[in-house]
């Protein structure tokens, strides 16, 4: 009778390791859009600061907005590229929605530093907006990856289902 019991945990810990994986490769994905996006981010940011007399935080936005353009051209046809394609409409709805949440979150932390504490040198503005880029990302990856970019519920109920085939499968005993 162990052997049952053990057959389910050994089948259990291989599933979980699946799932993690799985959220390891999204995760990487994730993180070579956002840090393409976050250089597209600085660089217009940096030109835009020192090419123009707009002050910081409107540089920000301009920047962060230039910077949604391209990840979302890149989760798309990139990181969730497997993900559903069937409502683009609603996709880029919710997309624009969370990024612009992501826009206020990061330059909000770059507004607080420049008008809240004076912190304007061009030092400062940079590693308040690198600061306020890691918060927004945060946010940014649980929202696009929950509500944006969601899995295709087939592939969901199959994996289920084949993991569930496997845990009720007897030791010793093979499928057909």
């Amino acid at each position: 009778m162990g052997n049952g019991s053990t057959g389910v945990r050994s089948t259990s810990r291989s599933a979980l390791r699946r799932r993690l994986q799985h959220l390891g490769r999204e995760v990487a994905k994730f993180g070579a859009v956002g840090g393409a996006g976050l250089l597209v981010n600085l660089l217009v940011f940096n030109l835009v600061r020192h090419t123009t007399d707009l002050q910081v935080v409107r540089a920000s936005v301009i920047a962060t907005i230039v910077a949604i353009a391209f990840n979302y051209v890149g989760f798309r046809y990139f990181a969730y590229r497997d993900r559903d394609k069937s409502g683009r409409t609603k996709e880029l709805s919710l997309f624009l929605l969370f990024s612009a949440a992501g826009l206020v979150i990061e330059n909000g932390v770059l507004y607080v530093a420049t008008y809240g504490f004076g912190w304007d040198s061009s030092l400062q503005s940079n590693i308040f907006k690198f600061l306020g880029i890691g918060i927004a990302t945060l946010f940014r990856f649980w929202s696009y990856r929950t509500w944006v970019f969601r899995a295709l519920p087939a592939k969901e109920a199959v994996a289920s289902a084949e993991s569930f085939l496997e845990e009720t499968t007897p030791p010793g005993r093979l499928r057909r």
